[in-house]
C-alpha cells in the first residue's frame, strides 16, 4: 500500500510539473522574414477561418510543396531555392503546424486533404506538381486519387501509409516509447507537455541519415513552434489519427495521373510497404535515394531537387 501510495503521489506531482512548464513556456513572435530566404515574402490566406502561412518563390510551371507531420514549409528551404530557377514553387505551413492558426478541432486526414484542395484553388493553382513528403506525400495522393482537377502530377517522397500509421516509432527506441504512450490517459499529454530540446532534437534526428543534415536554426524553431499554445494538442490529436495514413491507401488505385514515388533507402518505410505502393498507383514509378532517411528535403535536397526537375517536365 505504502509503494502504491508513494507511486501515486508521484505521478500527481509529475502531471503538476508538467502543466506548470506548459505554462512557463513563452510563445514565440512569429518570424517577419525567413532567416534563410529574407527576400521572400511571408504571405497568409484564410482557409475556413484559420490563417494559413505560405511562401511563393520564382516563376514558370507551379510547384507545390508539402511538409511531414509535425514540421512547416522551411523543410524545403534547401530544395526551394533551386527549383524556383525553374517553377514557380508554393510552400505552406498545414493548420496547426509552423506558423498556421491552430483550430482546436481533430486532426483527421481529411482535415489536411481538405486544407491542401482549398489552398490550391484560393489561389487558383492549376496544372500543378504536387511534392509532398510523409503525410505531405499521402496528401498528394489522396488529392490524385480523387482526381482534383488541379492536380497534375505527384511526387510523393517517403508517404506515411503504412504500419497503421506508426512509422516515426520505427525512427528510433526514444521515438517509440514517446509515441506509445500517446494515447494513454494522462500520461500521454504529460509526457507531450514536458518535451525538452535535446529530446525533440532527438527524436528529429531519427529522421535523418547523413550527419548534420537539420540546419541547427530549424531544429530550434521546430521546437519553440511547439510552444505556442494549443500546438501540443493539435499534435496529439494528429498522432492519435495516424492510422487514418494507413486506410488512404485503399484509395490510390483510382489515381489517373502521372507518380513518382520517391523513397531514402533509410526511410522507416520497409521494402515491402514501398512496393505495395508501387503495384497500388497504377503506373506509378519509383526512385530510391542511397543515404537518406525520412526527411529527404534536408537529407538528401539534391536527389530531391534533381527527381522534382526530371519528373515535371517528363511527366508532361
Amino acid at each position: 500500500m505504502t509503494v502504491a501510495l508513494f507511486v501515486a503521489g508521484g505521478l500527481v506531482a509529475l502531471v503538476l510539473v508538467s502543466y506548470v512548464m506548459e505554462a512557463l513556456r513563452t510563445a514565440p513572435p512569429p518570424p517577419e522574414r525567413l532567416a534563410w530566404a529574407p527576400d521572400l515574402s511571408l504571405r497568409y490566406v484564410t482557409l475556413d477561418g484559420a490563417r494559413i502561412r505560405y511562401i511563393v518563390a520564382g516563376q514558370g510551371r507551379p510547384v507545390v510543396l508539402l511538409h511531414t507531420l509535425r514540421t512547416q514549409l522551411d523543410m524545403f528551404q534547401k530544395v526551394v531555392p533551386e527549383l524556383a530557377k525553374e517553377f514557380r514553387v508554393y510552400a505552406l505551413d498545414y493548420p496547426g503546424h509552423g506558423w498556421s492558426d491552430i483550430p482546436r478541432t481533430e486532426y483527421t486526414v481529411e482535415l489536411f486533404v481538405t486544407a491542401v484542395a482549398r489552398f490550391l484553388d484560393e489561389l487558383d493553382i492549376k496544372d500543378a506538381t504536387l511534392v509532398g513528403e510523409s503525410i505531405g506525400g499521402s496528401i498528394a495522393l489522396l488529392l490524385a486519387a480523387r482526381r482534383n482537377p488541379r492536380v497534375a502530377r505527384v511526387i510523393a517522397v517517403n508517404p506515411y501509409d503504412y504500419d497503421r500509421g506508426r512509422g516515426l516509432r520505427r525512427s528510433s527506441l526514444l521515438a517509440n516509447v514517446l509515441f506509445g504512450v500517446n494515447d494513454v490517459p494522462v500520461l500521454g499529454a504529460t509526457v507531450t507537455r514536458m518535451r525538452l530540446p535535446p529530446i525533440v532534437n532527438l527524436v528529429f534526428a531519427g529522421g535523418v541519415s547523413r550527419p548534420r543534415s537539420f540546419p541547427p536554426a530549424l531544429l530550434k524553431e521546430l521546437y519553440l513552434v511547439g510552444n505556442r499554445p494549443g500546438h501540443y494538442r493539435a499534435f496529439m490529436s494528429l498522432v492519435r489519427h495516424w492510422p487514418e495514413w494507413e486506410q488512404a491507401r485503399s484509395e490510390y488505385g483510382n489515381i489517373d495521373r502521372p507518380v513518382l514515388l520517391l523513397y531514402g533507402d533509410h526511410d522507416w518505410s520497409r521494402p515491402e510497404e514501398r512496393e505495395a505502393n508501387a503495384r497500388a498507383i497504377p503506373g506509378a514509378g519509383m526512385r530510391v535515394a542511397e543515404n537518406a532517411g525520412h526527411f529527404l528535403s534536408v537529407d538528401a535536397p539534391d536527389e530531391l531537387a534533381r527527381a522534382v526537375k526530371e519528373f515535371a517536365t517528363a511527366a508532361r
